[in-house]
Protein backbone atom coordinates (compact mmCIF):
# COMPACT_ATOMS: atom_id res chain seq x y z
CA UNK A 1 0.00 0.00 0.00
CA UNK A 2 1.08 3.58 -0.60
CA UNK A 3 1.21 6.06 2.32
CA UNK A 4 -0.75 8.58 0.23
CA UNK A 5 -3.98 7.05 1.56
CA UNK A 6 -3.17 8.39 5.04
CA UNK A 7 -2.55 12.01 4.01
CA UNK A 8 -6.28 12.74 4.12
CA UNK A 9 -7.26 10.58 7.10
CA UNK A 10 -4.35 11.49 9.41
CA UNK A 11 -2.57 14.46 7.77
CA UNK A 12 -0.79 15.67 10.91
CA UNK A 13 0.38 12.26 12.12
CA UNK A 14 4.17 11.75 11.93
CA UNK A 15 5.06 9.53 9.01
CA UNK A 16 8.83 9.84 9.52
CA UNK A 17 10.82 10.84 12.60
CA UNK A 18 14.60 11.08 12.35
CA UNK A 19 16.08 9.54 15.47
CA UNK A 20 19.01 11.79 16.28
CA UNK A 21 17.89 15.12 14.80
CA UNK A 22 14.20 14.78 15.62
CA UNK A 23 13.21 16.06 12.17
CA UNK A 24 9.61 15.04 11.58
CA UNK A 25 7.64 14.67 8.35
CA UNK A 26 3.86 14.34 8.63
CA UNK A 27 1.79 12.23 6.25
CA UNK A 28 0.52 15.43 4.61
CA UNK A 29 4.07 16.70 4.10
CA UNK A 30 5.21 13.32 2.77
CA UNK A 31 2.31 13.35 0.31
CA UNK A 32 3.17 16.84 -0.92
CA UNK A 33 6.88 16.13 -1.32
CA UNK A 34 6.32 12.78 -3.05
CA UNK A 35 3.86 14.40 -5.45
CA UNK A 36 6.31 17.16 -6.38
CA UNK A 37 9.04 14.59 -6.99
CA UNK A 38 6.68 12.45 -9.09
CA UNK A 39 5.86 15.49 -11.25
CA UNK A 40 9.59 16.15 -11.63
CA UNK A 41 10.12 12.59 -12.83
CA UNK A 42 7.35 12.98 -15.37
CA UNK A 43 8.82 16.31 -16.49
CA UNK A 44 12.08 14.46 -17.17
CA UNK A 45 10.17 12.19 -19.52
CA UNK A 46 10.14 9.10 -17.30
CA UNK A 47 7.23 6.73 -17.83
CA UNK A 48 6.05 3.46 -16.32
CA UNK A 49 8.79 0.83 -16.31
CA UNK A 50 11.64 3.37 -16.40
CA UNK A 51 14.20 3.52 -13.60
CA UNK A 52 15.84 6.04 -11.27
CA UNK A 53 18.83 5.55 -8.98
CA UNK A 54 19.89 7.39 -5.86
CA UNK A 55 22.70 7.40 -3.32
CA UNK A 56 21.39 9.16 -0.22
CA UNK A 57 22.23 8.88 3.46
CA UNK A 58 19.48 8.12 5.98
CA UNK A 59 17.16 11.12 5.76
CA UNK A 60 13.50 11.68 4.74
CA UNK A 61 14.44 12.19 1.09
CA UNK A 62 15.13 8.45 0.77
CA UNK A 63 11.51 7.66 1.62
CA UNK A 64 10.12 10.61 -0.37
CA UNK A 65 11.90 9.52 -3.57
CA UNK A 66 10.82 5.91 -3.13
CA UNK A 67 7.20 7.02 -2.60
CA UNK A 68 7.40 9.26 -5.69
CA UNK A 69 8.74 6.47 -7.90
CA UNK A 70 6.29 3.99 -6.42
CA UNK A 71 3.33 6.15 -7.50
CA UNK A 72 4.82 6.90 -10.92
CA UNK A 73 5.21 3.26 -11.96
CA UNK A 74 9.01 3.45 -11.84
CA UNK A 75 11.77 1.19 -10.62
CA UNK A 76 13.94 2.82 -7.95
CA UNK A 77 17.50 1.69 -7.22
CA UNK A 78 18.91 2.56 -3.77
CA UNK A 79 22.70 2.62 -3.96
CA UNK A 80 25.03 2.20 -1.00
CA UNK A 81 26.48 5.47 0.24
CA UNK A 82 29.76 3.65 0.98
CA UNK A 83 30.66 2.91 -2.63
CA UNK A 84 33.50 4.46 -4.57
CA UNK A 85 32.80 6.32 -7.81
CA UNK A 86 33.52 3.37 -10.13
CA UNK A 87 31.20 1.10 -8.13
CA UNK A 88 28.48 3.73 -8.05
CA UNK A 89 28.75 4.47 -11.77
CA UNK A 90 28.49 0.77 -12.60
CA UNK A 91 25.18 0.36 -10.78
CA UNK A 92 23.67 3.55 -12.17
CA UNK A 93 24.57 2.65 -15.75
CA UNK A 94 23.88 -1.08 -15.47
CA UNK A 95 20.39 -0.41 -14.08
CA UNK A 96 19.71 1.83 -17.10
CA UNK A 97 18.59 4.58 -14.76
CA UNK A 98 17.21 7.66 -16.47
CA UNK A 99 17.92 10.00 -13.54
CA UNK A 100 20.29 10.01 -10.57
CA UNK A 101 19.85 11.71 -7.19
CA UNK A 102 22.28 12.37 -4.34
CA UNK A 103 23.01 14.89 -1.57
CA UNK A 104 25.69 17.23 -0.32
CA UNK A 105 26.88 14.55 2.11
CA UNK A 106 28.14 12.55 -0.87
CA UNK A 107 29.49 15.50 -2.79
CA UNK A 108 32.98 14.10 -3.37
CA UNK A 109 31.95 10.70 -4.71
CA UNK A 110 29.16 12.34 -6.73
CA UNK A 111 31.64 14.71 -8.36
CA UNK A 112 33.96 11.80 -9.23
CA UNK A 113 31.06 9.74 -10.58
CA UNK A 114 29.52 12.45 -12.78
CA UNK A 115 31.93 12.08 -15.77
CA UNK A 116 30.92 8.42 -16.07
CA UNK A 117 27.20 9.18 -16.37
CA UNK A 118 27.18 10.99 -19.71
CA UNK A 119 24.09 13.11 -20.30
CA UNK A 120 22.06 11.52 -17.51
CA UNK A 121 19.98 14.10 -15.56
CA UNK A 122 21.59 14.34 -12.12
CA UNK A 123 20.28 16.13 -9.04
CA UNK A 124 21.89 17.01 -5.71
CA UNK A 125 20.14 18.17 -2.56
CA UNK A 126 21.68 20.80 -0.33
CA UNK A 127 24.51 21.86 -2.59
CA UNK A 128 25.58 23.40 -5.85
CA UNK A 129 27.77 21.10 -7.92
CA UNK A 130 28.86 21.22 -11.53
CA UNK A 131 26.89 18.76 -13.65
CA UNK A 132 24.09 18.51 -11.09
CA UNK A 133 20.80 20.39 -10.83
CA UNK A 134 19.81 21.61 -7.38
CA UNK A 135 17.02 19.30 -6.28
CA UNK A 136 15.26 21.79 -4.02
CA UNK A 137 15.02 24.32 -6.86
CA UNK A 138 13.77 21.71 -9.33
CA UNK A 139 11.11 20.36 -6.96
CA UNK A 140 9.83 23.82 -5.98
CA UNK A 141 8.62 24.35 -9.56
CA UNK A 142 6.35 21.30 -9.44
CA UNK A 143 2.74 21.03 -8.18
CA UNK A 144 1.93 19.22 -4.93
CA UNK A 145 -1.10 17.42 -6.36
CA UNK A 146 -0.92 13.78 -7.56
CA UNK A 147 0.19 13.02 -11.10
CA UNK A 148 -2.68 12.02 -13.39
CA UNK A 149 -1.39 8.56 -14.30
CA UNK A 150 -0.48 6.93 -10.99
CA UNK A 151 0.56 3.26 -11.05
CA UNK A 152 2.56 0.93 -8.84
CA UNK A 153 6.35 1.11 -9.09
CA UNK A 154 8.84 -1.09 -7.29
CA UNK A 155 12.31 -1.41 -5.80
CA UNK A 156 15.21 -2.69 -7.89
CA UNK A 157 17.97 -3.79 -5.54
CA UNK A 158 21.60 -4.63 -6.24
CA UNK A 159 23.57 -7.13 -4.22
CA UNK A 160 27.17 -8.22 -4.65
CA UNK A 161 27.84 -11.01 -7.11
CA UNK A 162 30.43 -13.78 -6.99
CA UNK A 163 31.81 -12.62 -10.34
CA UNK A 164 32.98 -9.44 -8.66
CA UNK A 165 30.27 -7.12 -9.94
CA UNK A 166 26.99 -6.33 -8.16
CA UNK A 167 23.92 -8.07 -9.55
CA UNK A 168 20.61 -6.32 -9.99
CA UNK A 169 17.56 -8.24 -8.81
CA UNK A 170 14.65 -7.03 -10.88
CA UNK A 171 11.12 -8.34 -10.49
CA UNK A 172 8.17 -7.44 -12.74
CA UNK A 173 6.07 -4.49 -11.60
CA UNK A 174 2.72 -5.48 -10.18
CA UNK A 175 -0.25 -4.77 -12.41
CA UNK A 176 -2.89 -4.24 -9.74
CA UNK A 177 -4.40 -0.73 -9.42
CA UNK A 178 -2.36 1.91 -7.62
CA UNK A 179 -2.39 1.63 -3.81
CA UNK A 180 -3.37 -2.04 -3.87
CA UNK A 181 -2.57 -4.43 -1.05
CA UNK A 182 0.50 -6.24 -2.42
CA UNK A 183 1.53 -9.83 -1.61
CA UNK A 184 4.31 -8.42 0.59
CA UNK A 185 1.80 -6.22 2.42
CA UNK A 186 -0.33 -9.26 3.16
CA UNK A 187 2.72 -11.16 4.34
CA UNK A 188 3.94 -8.52 6.81
CA UNK A 189 0.40 -8.03 8.04
CA UNK A 190 -0.10 -11.73 8.70
CA UNK A 191 3.41 -12.60 9.92
CA UNK A 192 4.49 -9.43 11.72
CA UNK A 193 1.29 -7.65 12.71
CA UNK A 194 1.88 -4.43 10.76
CA UNK A 195 -0.98 -1.95 11.33
CA UNK A 196 -1.73 1.78 11.61
CA UNK A 197 -0.87 2.13 15.31
CA UNK A 198 2.61 0.66 14.95
CA UNK A 199 5.84 2.58 15.51
CA UNK A 200 8.65 1.06 13.47
CA UNK A 201 12.33 1.67 14.26
CA UNK A 202 14.81 1.31 11.40
CA UNK A 203 18.37 1.38 12.79
CA UNK A 204 20.06 0.32 9.54
CA UNK A 205 21.00 2.10 6.29
CA UNK A 206 17.97 2.51 4.05
CA UNK A 207 19.90 1.54 0.94
CA UNK A 208 19.65 -2.09 2.08
CA UNK A 209 16.70 -4.09 0.78
CA UNK A 210 15.06 -5.22 4.01
CA UNK A 211 15.30 -1.93 5.95
CA UNK A 212 13.81 0.07 3.09
CA UNK A 213 11.13 -2.49 2.25
CA UNK A 214 9.94 -2.86 5.83
CA UNK A 215 10.08 0.91 6.41
CA UNK A 216 7.89 1.60 3.39
CA UNK A 217 5.48 -1.11 4.50
CA UNK A 218 5.22 0.43 7.97
CA UNK A 219 4.14 3.84 6.68
CA UNK A 220 2.01 2.16 4.02
CA UNK A 221 -0.10 0.75 6.84
CA UNK A 222 -0.24 4.21 8.45
CA UNK A 223 2.37 3.61 11.13
CA UNK A 224 5.14 5.97 12.17
CA UNK A 225 8.68 5.30 10.96
CA UNK A 226 11.59 6.22 13.25
CA UNK A 227 14.89 6.27 11.35
CA UNK A 228 18.33 6.31 12.94
CA UNK A 229 20.78 8.43 10.96
CA UNK A 230 23.53 6.10 12.21
CA UNK A 231 23.28 3.15 14.57
CA UNK A 232 24.23 3.65 18.19
CA UNK A 233 23.45 0.90 20.71
CA UNK A 234 22.35 3.06 23.62
CA UNK A 235 20.69 5.54 21.26
CA UNK A 236 18.56 2.74 19.80
CA UNK A 237 17.34 1.77 23.27
CA UNK A 238 16.57 5.40 24.05
CA UNK A 239 14.49 5.72 20.86
CA UNK A 240 12.52 2.58 21.68
CA UNK A 241 11.65 4.05 25.07
CA UNK A 242 10.99 7.60 23.84
CA UNK A 243 8.72 6.69 20.92
CA UNK A 244 7.23 3.50 22.39
CA UNK A 245 8.49 1.52 19.42
CA UNK A 246 6.44 -1.58 18.65
CA UNK A 247 8.28 -3.08 15.66
CA UNK A 248 11.91 -3.07 14.55
CA UNK A 249 14.47 -4.91 12.46
CA UNK A 250 18.09 -5.67 13.35
CA UNK A 251 21.23 -7.48 12.30
CA UNK A 252 23.20 -9.58 14.79
CA UNK A 253 25.98 -6.99 15.08
CA UNK A 254 23.49 -4.57 16.61
CA UNK A 255 22.34 -7.21 19.08
CA UNK A 256 25.96 -7.87 20.05
CA UNK A 257 26.60 -4.20 20.76
CA UNK A 258 23.43 -3.82 22.80
CA UNK A 259 24.00 -6.85 25.03
CA UNK A 260 27.54 -5.63 25.75
CA UNK A 261 26.25 -2.36 27.19
CA UNK A 262 26.63 -2.03 30.98
CA UNK A 263 23.68 -3.53 32.85
CA UNK A 264 22.68 -0.17 34.30
CA UNK A 265 22.42 1.40 30.83
CA UNK A 266 20.32 -1.47 29.52
CA UNK A 267 18.04 -1.24 32.54
CA UNK A 268 17.63 2.53 32.17
CA UNK A 269 15.58 2.22 28.96
CA UNK A 270 12.08 0.76 28.89
CA UNK A 271 11.72 -1.60 25.92
CA UNK A 272 8.44 -3.18 27.05
CA UNK A 273 6.56 -1.61 24.11
CA UNK A 274 8.32 -3.94 21.65
CA UNK A 275 6.00 -6.47 20.08
CA UNK A 276 8.39 -7.60 17.36
CA UNK A 277 12.15 -7.40 16.89
CA UNK A 278 12.97 -9.04 13.58
CA UNK A 279 16.53 -10.07 12.84
CA UNK A 280 18.09 -11.44 9.67
CA UNK A 281 20.86 -10.86 7.11
CA UNK A 282 23.59 -12.78 8.94
CA UNK A 283 24.09 -15.64 11.37
CA UNK A 284 23.50 -14.54 14.95
CA UNK A 285 25.98 -15.99 17.48
CA UNK A 286 23.93 -18.36 19.64
CA UNK A 287 25.05 -16.82 22.93
CA UNK A 288 24.07 -13.36 21.73
CA UNK A 289 20.67 -14.60 20.56
CA UNK A 290 19.99 -16.34 23.86
CA UNK A 291 20.81 -13.14 25.76
CA UNK A 292 18.49 -11.14 23.51
CA UNK A 293 15.67 -13.62 24.06
CA UNK A 294 16.23 -13.42 27.82
CA UNK A 295 16.04 -9.62 27.53
CA UNK A 296 13.35 -9.03 24.88
CA UNK A 297 11.53 -12.36 25.14
CA UNK A 298 9.05 -13.48 22.50
CA UNK A 299 9.53 -10.26 20.52
CA UNK A 300 12.64 -11.81 18.95
CA UNK A 301 11.82 -13.33 15.54
CA UNK A 302 14.29 -14.42 12.87
CA UNK A 303 13.67 -14.77 9.17
CA UNK A 304 15.69 -16.18 6.32
CA UNK A 305 15.26 -14.83 2.81
CA UNK A 306 17.14 -12.87 0.18
CA UNK A 307 16.89 -9.95 -2.20
CA UNK A 308 15.55 -12.28 -4.89
CA UNK A 309 12.44 -12.83 -2.75
CA UNK A 310 11.81 -16.39 -3.92
CA UNK A 311 10.99 -17.68 -0.45
CA UNK A 312 11.08 -16.92 3.25
CA UNK A 313 11.46 -18.88 6.47
CA UNK A 314 10.47 -17.64 9.91
CA UNK A 315 11.35 -18.84 13.41
CA UNK A 316 10.02 -17.57 16.74
CA UNK A 317 12.08 -17.32 19.92
CA UNK A 318 10.33 -20.35 21.39
CA UNK A 319 10.95 -22.45 18.28
CA UNK A 320 14.60 -21.44 18.14
CA UNK A 321 15.24 -22.29 21.79
CA UNK A 322 13.83 -25.76 21.12
CA UNK A 323 15.91 -26.15 17.93
CA UNK A 324 19.01 -23.92 18.21
CA UNK A 325 20.41 -22.96 14.83
CA UNK A 326 17.25 -23.32 12.77
CA UNK A 327 15.98 -20.48 10.60
CA UNK A 328 12.47 -21.90 10.76
CA UNK A 329 9.89 -23.29 8.39
CA UNK A 330 8.91 -21.87 5.02
CA UNK A 331 6.24 -19.17 5.23
CA UNK A 332 6.46 -18.34 1.54
CA UNK A 333 7.47 -20.86 -1.10
CA UNK A 334 8.28 -24.54 -0.68
CA UNK A 335 11.75 -25.74 0.30
CA UNK A 336 13.67 -28.29 -1.75
CA UNK A 337 17.16 -29.54 -0.86
CA UNK A 338 19.09 -30.79 -3.87
CA UNK A 339 22.43 -32.39 -4.61
CA UNK A 340 24.89 -31.07 -7.18
CA UNK A 341 22.96 -32.80 -9.96
CA UNK A 342 19.67 -31.20 -8.97
CA UNK A 343 18.19 -34.33 -7.39
CA UNK A 344 15.96 -33.75 -4.38
CA UNK A 345 17.40 -34.99 -1.07
CA UNK A 346 15.55 -36.42 1.96
CA UNK A 347 15.42 -34.76 5.42
CA UNK A 348 18.77 -34.57 7.18
CA UNK A 349 20.82 -34.53 3.97
CA UNK A 350 22.82 -31.39 3.18
CA UNK A 351 22.47 -29.77 -0.21
CA UNK A 352 21.70 -26.58 -2.12
CA UNK A 353 18.54 -24.88 -0.87
CA UNK A 354 15.85 -24.10 -3.44
CA UNK A 355 12.45 -22.48 -3.07
CA UNK A 356 9.52 -23.24 -5.34
CA UNK A 357 6.32 -21.28 -5.77
CA UNK A 358 7.89 -17.91 -4.97
CA UNK A 359 8.13 -14.66 -6.90
CA UNK A 360 9.87 -14.53 -10.25
CA UNK A 361 13.01 -12.45 -10.75
CA UNK A 362 15.88 -11.83 -13.13
CA UNK A 363 19.44 -10.66 -12.61
CA UNK A 364 19.28 -7.58 -14.76
CA UNK A 365 21.22 -7.90 -17.99
CA UNK A 366 22.72 -11.26 -17.00
CA UNK A 367 20.71 -14.25 -18.26
CA UNK A 368 23.52 -16.65 -17.36
CA UNK A 369 23.41 -15.66 -13.69
CA UNK A 370 19.64 -15.91 -13.76
CA UNK A 371 19.81 -19.39 -15.27
CA UNK A 372 22.42 -20.52 -12.73
CA UNK A 373 20.07 -19.57 -9.88
CA UNK A 374 17.19 -21.62 -11.28
CA UNK A 375 16.46 -25.35 -11.09
CA UNK A 376 15.15 -27.11 -14.18
CA UNK A 377 11.82 -27.48 -12.35
CA UNK A 378 11.55 -23.72 -11.95
CA UNK A 379 12.73 -23.52 -8.34
CA UNK A 380 15.23 -20.80 -7.40
CA UNK A 381 18.10 -20.56 -4.93
CA UNK A 382 19.83 -17.85 -2.93
CA UNK A 383 22.97 -19.99 -3.24
CA UNK A 384 22.92 -21.29 0.33
CA UNK A 385 23.57 -24.81 1.54
CA UNK A 386 21.68 -26.58 4.33
CA UNK A 387 19.21 -29.25 5.32
CA UNK A 388 15.69 -29.76 6.64
CA UNK A 389 14.79 -31.88 9.62
CA UNK A 390 11.88 -34.30 9.65
CA UNK A 391 9.52 -31.53 10.83
CA UNK A 392 10.41 -29.19 7.98
CA UNK A 393 12.69 -26.82 9.92
CA UNK A 394 15.55 -25.46 7.80
CA UNK A 395 19.17 -25.27 8.97
CA UNK A 396 21.91 -23.43 7.08
CA UNK A 397 25.31 -25.09 7.08
CA UNK A 398 27.37 -22.82 4.84
CA UNK A 399 27.29 -20.25 2.09
CA UNK A 400 27.87 -21.26 -1.47
CA UNK A 401 31.11 -19.88 -2.92
CA UNK A 402 32.16 -18.81 0.61
CA UNK A 403 30.34 -15.53 0.58
CA UNK A 404 31.34 -13.42 3.58
CA UNK A 405 28.64 -11.91 5.81
CA UNK A 406 30.03 -9.17 8.04
CA UNK A 407 27.62 -7.24 10.22
CA UNK A 408 24.70 -8.16 7.97
CA UNK A 409 26.46 -7.08 4.76
CA UNK A 410 27.04 -9.66 2.02
CA UNK A 411 30.59 -9.56 0.66
CA UNK A 412 31.78 -11.65 -2.24
CA UNK A 413 35.56 -12.20 -2.24
CA UNK A 414 36.06 -12.08 -6.02
CA UNK A 415 35.58 -8.32 -6.15
CA UNK A 416 38.23 -7.72 -3.48
CA UNK A 417 40.59 -10.28 -5.00
CA UNK A 418 40.32 -8.58 -8.39
CA UNK A 419 41.60 -5.36 -6.82
CA UNK A 420 44.43 -6.82 -4.72
CA UNK A 421 45.84 -8.96 -7.54
CA UNK A 422 46.71 -5.74 -9.38
CA UNK A 423 49.10 -4.63 -6.66
CA UNK A 424 52.73 -5.13 -7.79
CA UNK A 425 53.61 -6.84 -4.53
CA UNK A 426 51.00 -9.59 -5.03
CA UNK A 427 51.51 -12.76 -7.05
CA UNK A 428 48.33 -14.50 -5.98
CA UNK A 429 45.58 -13.75 -3.47
CA UNK A 430 42.54 -15.29 -1.82
CA UNK A 431 39.99 -13.44 0.29
CA UNK A 432 38.06 -15.35 2.94
CA UNK A 433 35.83 -14.72 5.91
CA UNK A 434 37.26 -15.44 9.36
CA UNK A 435 35.52 -15.34 12.76
CA UNK A 436 34.74 -12.00 14.38
CA UNK A 437 32.88 -11.92 17.68
CA UNK A 438 31.05 -8.67 16.92
CA UNK A 439 30.41 -8.87 13.18
CA UNK A 440 30.15 -12.65 12.77
CA UNK A 441 32.85 -12.61 10.12
CA UNK A 442 35.53 -10.25 8.94
CA UNK A 443 37.45 -10.06 5.68
CA UNK A 444 40.96 -11.50 5.56
CA UNK A 445 43.33 -11.56 2.60
CA UNK A 446 45.78 -14.41 2.18
CA UNK A 447 48.54 -13.24 -0.10
CA UNK A 448 51.30 -14.95 -2.03
CA UNK A 449 53.79 -12.07 -2.22
CA UNK A 450 55.95 -11.33 -5.21
CA UNK A 451 58.94 -11.08 -2.88
CA UNK A 452 58.74 -13.48 0.06
CA UNK A 453 61.40 -11.54 1.94
CA UNK A 454 59.31 -8.38 1.60
CA UNK A 455 56.33 -9.78 3.47
CA UNK A 456 55.35 -8.29 6.81
CA UNK A 457 53.26 -5.64 8.52
CA UNK A 458 54.36 -2.83 6.21
CA UNK A 459 53.18 -4.70 3.11
CA UNK A 460 49.97 -5.78 4.86
CA UNK A 461 49.12 -2.16 5.74
CA UNK A 462 49.96 -1.07 2.19
CA UNK A 463 47.61 -3.69 0.72
CA UNK A 464 44.75 -2.72 3.01
CA UNK A 465 45.19 0.95 2.12
CA UNK A 466 45.43 0.06 -1.58
CA UNK A 467 42.13 -1.78 -1.38
CA UNK A 468 40.36 0.94 0.61
CA UNK A 469 41.29 3.49 -2.04
CA UNK A 470 39.38 1.44 -4.61
CA UNK A 471 36.52 -0.27 -2.81
CA UNK A 472 34.04 0.39 -0.02
CA UNK A 473 35.71 -0.21 3.36
CA UNK A 474 33.37 -3.08 4.21
CA UNK A 475 34.75 -5.10 1.27
CA UNK A 476 38.39 -4.59 2.25
CA UNK A 477 40.51 -6.90 4.43
CA UNK A 478 40.98 -6.03 8.07
CA UNK A 479 44.08 -8.25 8.15
CA UNK A 480 46.52 -9.91 5.77
CA UNK A 481 48.36 -13.21 6.13
CA UNK A 482 51.13 -14.39 3.82
CA UNK A 483 51.64 -17.81 2.25
CA UNK A 484 54.35 -19.14 -0.03
CA UNK A 485 51.87 -20.62 -2.50
CA UNK A 486 48.09 -20.73 -2.61
CA UNK A 487 46.54 -24.22 -2.88
CA UNK A 488 45.28 -24.48 -6.43
CA UNK A 489 44.30 -27.55 -8.42
CA UNK A 490 45.92 -28.17 -11.81
CA UNK A 491 42.79 -26.65 -13.32
CA UNK A 492 43.56 -23.40 -11.49
CA UNK A 493 40.64 -23.76 -9.07
CA UNK A 494 41.46 -22.39 -5.64
CA UNK A 495 40.80 -24.75 -2.72
CA UNK A 496 39.42 -22.21 -0.29
CA UNK A 497 38.31 -24.87 2.15
CA UNK A 498 41.97 -25.59 2.91
CA UNK A 499 42.61 -21.90 3.54
CA UNK A 500 39.56 -21.40 5.75
CA UNK A 501 39.96 -24.53 7.87
CA UNK A 502 42.63 -23.27 10.34
CA UNK A 503 40.64 -20.13 11.13
CA UNK A 504 37.40 -22.03 11.76
CA UNK A 505 38.96 -24.99 13.61
CA UNK A 506 36.85 -26.04 16.57
CA UNK A 507 33.70 -24.42 15.15
CA UNK A 508 31.25 -27.00 13.78
CA UNK A 509 29.59 -24.25 11.78
CA UNK A 510 29.68 -20.49 11.83
CA UNK A 511 25.89 -20.74 12.22
CA UNK A 512 25.87 -23.30 15.05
Amino acid sequence: MHPSRHAAATPGKPAIIMGQSGETVSFAELESRANRLAHLLRALGLRRGDCIAYAIENRPLVIELACAAARAGLFYVPVSTRLKSDELAYIVTNSEAKAFFTTAALREVAEATRPHLGGLPCFIAGAALEGFQNLEDAVALQPSTPIADQSEGGAFFYSSGSTGRPKGVRRPLITEPFDSLTPFDRQVQASYGFEQNMVYLSPAPLYHAAPLTFSLAAIGFGGTLVVMETFDAEGALALIARHRVTHSQWVPTMFARMVKLPAEIRAAHDVSSLKLAIHAAAPCPPDIKRQMIEWWGDAIVEYYSGTEGVGICLVTAKEWLARPGTVGKARSGQIYICDDDGNELPPGRIGLIYFGGGMSFDYHGDPEKTKAAKHEKGWATFGDVGYQDSEGYLYLTDRKDFMIISGGVNIYPAETESVLINHPGVTDVAVIGVPNEEFGEEVKAIVQPADWDGRGSALAEELIAYCRARLADVKCPRSVDFIEELPRLPTGKLQKKLLRAPYWEGRASRLA
